[in-house]
């Protein structure tokens, strides 16, 4: 419920403040788990996301651990909102675990790939943690392409969303073992969908 009141009125606040357009929305899975994969440019990206889907059940976010420690209002609401805090650098374990769970039991995981935000609007090096998810929970990746009219994040601006058709589990998959080469395989098909859903929208750019 309390999720339900957030999202709501940050689909109001953000409808007000940026010109925002969703794209692919038929492409979002509603009846099982799934890694939703965008690139990064700003620190809001999460809250655009979350409005450009505006409904479903409970994503579980992950952001970077600063976010969780501005003041403890916003924890509390981060928390309720499903947001996980993760430690830039440091593996966690727990965190990766709780993602997978959640997958399985059939809940989304809004994860950023690039794990840092884009300093020249440019995709950056893939890290691991959404293939692995996604391999060891058997969910579709949903690759996202954000899209600031400019190249930046700015208030009363355009923001376009635009989902992608979701690469099959089967094609992430990475062996009991996580082949390194399975591996590099799944961050290309990836990479070369979120290029594609760039270049297909460059319009909005």
């Amino acid at each position: 419920m309390f999720y339900g009141f957030i999202v709501t009125l940050a689909w109001i606040v953000w409808h007000i403040a940026f010109r925002i357009k969703v794209i692919g929305k038929e492409n979002l899975i509603k009846d099982r788990g799934f890694v939703l994969a965008p690139n990064h440019l700003s620190a809001i990206d999460p809250v655009f996301v979350v409005c450009a889907r505006f409904w479903g059940k409970r994503m579980l976010i992950l952001g970077k651990e600063e976010i969780m420690e501005v003041n403890p209002i916003f924890t509390w609401m981060f928390k309720h909102a499903g947001v996980v805090g993760v430690q830039r650098g440091k593996g966690d374990t727990a965190v990766v675990d709780k993602a997978i769970d959640a997958c399985k039991n059939g809940q989304g995981l809004l994860i950023f790939p690039e794990g840092t935000r884009s300093k020249d609007g440019n995709l950056g090096r893939l890290k691991s943690g959404a293939f692995v998810v996604a391999s060891a929970a058997n969910v579709d990746m949903i690759p996202c392409r954000i899209i600031y009219k400019g190249g930046k994040m700015k208030v009363f601006g355009r923001c376009t969303i635009v989902f992608g058709k979701p690469i099959p589990a089967e094609k992430l998959a990475l062996g009991e073992q996580r082949s390194a080469a399975k591996l590099r395989e799944a961050k290309e098909l990836l990479r070369v969908e979120l290029e594609r859903l760039l270049e297909e929208n460059r319009q909005y750019l």
